[in-house]
C-alpha cells in the first residue's frame, strides 16, 4: 500500500536534477510547502513513462502553475546520468522536476515500491501519483491497469486540483 492520506513524506536523501548537475535534497524538506503534484513511474525512457507520462505533464505544467500548484515532480528509481539524459531530452527544465531515487530507497520508504524482476529491472516505484500539501498526503492515484495512464496522468491530477479548490471554496 502507498502512502496514504494525512500520512507524512519520508525524510529520504534523492537527487534533483538541474541544470548545473544533479543536487542532493532531502525530499520531506522538498514537499514540506506549498502545494505538490508527484507522479511516480517505473523507469525513464521505457515505453508509457516515455511516451505518454511524462509528455503529459510536460504539455500541461503551465495549467499546473496557473492552479497554484507550487511544483509538478516526476519520480523514478534511475540513477541521475539516466534522469538527466531524459530531463535534457524531454526538456523538463522550469516544466517538471526529474528526482532521482537510484537506490528505490525513497520507493520503499514511500510504501511505493513495486517488484520488476521479472522484467530484469529490480525494485522500481509502482505507477502512482499524489497531490501534496504542506508534507501531507491529500489525495492518492493508483494505476490498475498495466500501461495505463488514467489514473496517474495530467488531465486526471488536475480535475482533482480543480475539485480540491472547488471544495475549498465552497
Amino acid at each position: 500500500m502507498p502512502l496514504e492520506v494525512g500520512e507524512k513524506f519520508p525524510s529520504v536523501e534523492v537527487k534533483k536534477i538541474t541544470a548545473l548537475g544533479p543536487e542532493d535534497i532531502d525530499f520531506a524538506q522538498y514537499v514540506a510547502g506549498g502545494l505538490s503534484v508527484l507522479f511516480c513511474l517505473p523507469a525513464a525512457f521505457s515505453t508509457t513513462c516515455h511516451n505518454d507520462h511524462l509528455p503529459g505533464y510536460l504539455a500541461t505544467a503551465d495549467v499546473f502553475a496557473q492552479l497554484g500548484v507550487d511544483r509538478v515532480a516526476c519520480l523514478s528509481v534511475n540513477d541521475h546520468f539516466v534522469m538527466s539524459a531524459w530531463a535534457t531530452q524531454m526538456g523538463t527544465d522550469g516544466k517538471v522536476d526529474m528526482i532521482a531515487d537510484g537506490n528505490a530507497d525513497l520507493a520503499i520508504a514511500m510504501k511505493s515500491d513495486m517488484d520488476a524482476r521479472g522484467g530484469g529491472m529490480g525494485t522500481r516505484f509502482a505507477r502512482l501519483a499524489y497531490i501534496v500539501k504542506d508534507g501531507e498526503v491529500v489525495r492518492v492515484f493508483e494505476e490498475t491497469v498495466r500501461g495505463s495512464t488514467a489514473q496517474t496522468g495530467a488531465e486526471n491530477l488536475i480535475a482533482a486540483v480543480k475539485e480540491m479548490q472547488a471544495d475549498a471554496s465552497a
